[in-house]
């Protein structure tokens, strides 16, 4: 050793020092290109391992072979050699300036182990909180930001003023509209939540935040992993949070509004997705299966969506992904924007603009401003939407018939020709910055492992759009619904919901469970055409409408008691018959003796929630009734014995 030291020292600085500086970077990158490497598990092992063993090889003989190649003073050979490293060098760094955006996107796909969680104490904007006012407040001892943080925000601010406890958001906020309460504790997401209720339309203009506190607790809001990764068929269901800022940093408020499950064969490249409308009446796992709009689910956390999702659906939900509104904007202009055909407007009303587009499409932009510059106007048809754009046609339901059935079809138009963007990127620059746009973006509860075994399924991907071939089939279903003014008893009112069919939700779960592998597809052994008649691709769902869920319990006010008996017998109820006077709360005076004045439940809730009816009989008639009748019967009995 101390012969090759003198050696070296020997050696002309010209040639050693680049010797001794090949060989530090060198392994300097060939350490950080194996570190991007080993992170890539399961992506073809054994030719990594043939790579990392190759250039480790080749590192030891540059070392000694060069060596020899000095002392014997053979420098066009160490010039050469030399040469060779450095294009290894430059291949790793290339490979790490590719790989490391990679392995960084992945690592920060997960759920945080922490979140920033608000509670806010509300008021009218014409209301000043006093020390005698009262304030509502959510009963619920889970619900962190609506009971837990408002219990430490109270004593915080050493309030004194008298709690009355609730068991729905909807009932308080109508109570403080209608200054029954002064203030009210909410979560952070309380416009979301309620802002498309009747008479809580315009709750974000109508209240003021008086008082907030905001804690960062572990995430609460986790579900657990699924075992499957992308050798098996898996289910997604993808959240929209709609965020006031643009990532996910924060506890952003989880409207539900977007409610989007992706089944997908890995085998077959078989998609197929379909879309809830927020208004569709099912019930909700977390509230004991009571019926409630499905994006009431949200209040609840992830757990809750996923179980109601679930549910109504018969299959097992393996994972989920949270993506913010706004990341859509970043994501459509990382791809320089997506081409989509614009549908053309058929209803000229707009609720929350308040404006006459006069023919084309307009909506607020990404921030939800709605000054003269900040609608985004468009024409109808096809073209290419930039990232704004994007978002506001995913947002509208406003302009269209459908409503939020419009929208839903708007959301898959636009994931469909996203996907089909951000699967055909030209440059490593564009692939970094799809990747920026998406980590900011999304959220996912898939462990590195699991996300990572979708390579195979991204090269199979990639070999058919080398073949030309159809990159991915994609399914989209769509949910008939019909509308439904329903009661709703823990509000206490009424809300315009969406009924489904149940014929089309099975047509529905079918398509699902053969995308998944979990049912056989029927054969279609006999083809009829007709060059008259246009081909229609079939979508799971559509056009089922013969088998409603279910029908309204009707009013049985006024009615005989063997109406309300007949109505039971049909539709398997048990019938209670109670007779009623003027002191009991269930006592109606403006209904006649022997007559229903009063039923519970209450009607218009959904019949098949149902398995009691309880009448409530007028037994007799109001006291001062009563009088006036025995006064009358008084007269005619003096007038009688005067005739006699």
């Amino acid at each position: 050793m101390k012969n090759i030291k003198k050696k070296l020292r020997r050696v002309k600085p010209i040639v050693r020092y680049p010797y001794y500086f090949l060989i530090l970077t060198y392994l300097v990158s060939f350490l950080y290109f194996a570190k991007n490497i080993l992170a890539l598990n399961n992506i073809e092992n054994i030719l990594r391992i043939i790579i990392l063993g190759f250039f480790l090889l080749y590192f030891l003989i540059y070392i000694f072979k060069n060596l020899l190649h000095i002392f014997e003073k053979k420098y066009f050979k160490f010039f050469l050699s030399s040469l060779i490293c450095l294009v290894f060098i430059s291949l790793f760094w290339l490979s790490n300036y590719f790989l490391t955006p990679i392995n960084s996107f992945i690592s920060n796909l997960g759920e945080k182990e922490k979140l920033n969680y608000t509670s806010y104490l509300i008021t009218l904007n014409d209301t000043v909180l006093s020390q005698n006012g009262v304030i509502g407040r959510i009963n619920d001892e889970n619900d962190t930001e609506g009971f837990v943080i408002a219990e430490e925000l109270y004593k915080k601010e050493n309030l004194t003023n008298n709690i009355k406890d609730y068991e729905d958001y909807i009932y308080m906020l109508k109570e403080l509209k209608e200054k029954k309460i002064e203030a009210a504790f909410v979560p952070s997401n309380y416009i979301d939540m309620v802002k498309d209720e009747e008479g809580l339309e315009n709750i974000s203009n109508e209240t003021k935040i008086v008082k907030s506190l905001t804690k960062e607790l572990v995430n609460q809001d986790t579900v657990d992993v699924s075992n499957k990764d992308f050798k098996d068929p898996l289910t997604f269901l993808i959240m929209g949070v709609d965020s006031e800022k643009n990532g996910l940093k924060e506890n952003a408020a989880f409207n539900g509004d977007t409610l989007l499950l992706v089944a997908f064969n890995p085998n077959t490249l078989r998609t197929t997705m379909v879309s809830f409308p927020r208004d569709t009446y099912v019930p909700i796992a977390c509230k004991n299966n009571t019926y409630a709009k499905i994006n009431s689910a949200a209040s609840k956390g992830t757990n809750c969506v996923i179980d109601t999702v679930s549910n109504l659906l018969d299959i097992k939900i393996d994972y989920y992904a949270k993506i913010n509104f706004k990341g859509v904007v970043d994501l459509v202009d990382a791809v320089d924007g997506i081409n989509v055909d614009v549908e053309k407007p058929d209803y000229n009303h707009h609720n929350n603009l308040n404006i006459n587009c006069n023919g084309k499409f307009c909506e607020q932009n990404s921030d939800r401003k709605t000054g003269k510059k900040d609608i985004i106007y468009l024409d109808p048809g096809y073209q290419t939407l930039n990232g704004e754009e994007a978002l506001a046609y995913s947002r509208c339901r406003y302009l269209y018939q459908g409503g939020d059935l419009d929208r839903i079809k708007h959301q898959q138009q636009v994931i469909e020709a996203l996907v089909s963007k951000v699967l055909s990127f030209n440059s490593i620059a564009d692939f970094q910055k799809i990747l920026n746009a998406v980590s900011n973006n999304m959220i996912i509860n898939m462990d590195r492992n699991k996300i990572l075994s979708g390579y195979e399924v991204i090269k199979k991907i990639l070999n058919n759009a080398l073949r030309k071939d159809e990159l991915v089939s994609i399914d989209k279903a769509f949910l008939e619904t019909y509308n439904l003014r329903v009661y709703v008893p823990s509000s206490k009112s009424y809300t315009s919901a969406q009924g489904y069919y149940e014929d089309s939700l099975e047509d529905i779960k079918k398509a699902l469970k053969q995308t998944l592998d979990l049912e056989d597809e029927e054969v279609i052994k006999t083809f009829s055409f007709n060059a008259n008649i246009n081909y229609e691709v079939k979508e799971p769902g559509v056009g089922k409408k013969s088998k409603p869920h279910s029908s309204l319990l009707p009013s049985f006010v006024g009615k005989t008691v063997k109406e309300a008996q007949n109505y039971c017998l049909n539709n398997g109820l048990n019938c209670n018959v109670k007779y009623v006077d003027e002191e009991s709360e269930y006592y109606n005076s403006e209904v006649n003796v022997g007559l229903i004045g009063m039923q519970l439940p209450h009607e218009n809730v959904l019949l098949n929630t149902v398995k009691d009816l309880t009448i409530y009989v007028v037994n007799s008639e109001p006291k001062d009734n009563n009088k006036d009748s025995n006064k009358k019967d008084e007269i005619d009995e003096n007038i009688k014995n005067l005739l006699d």
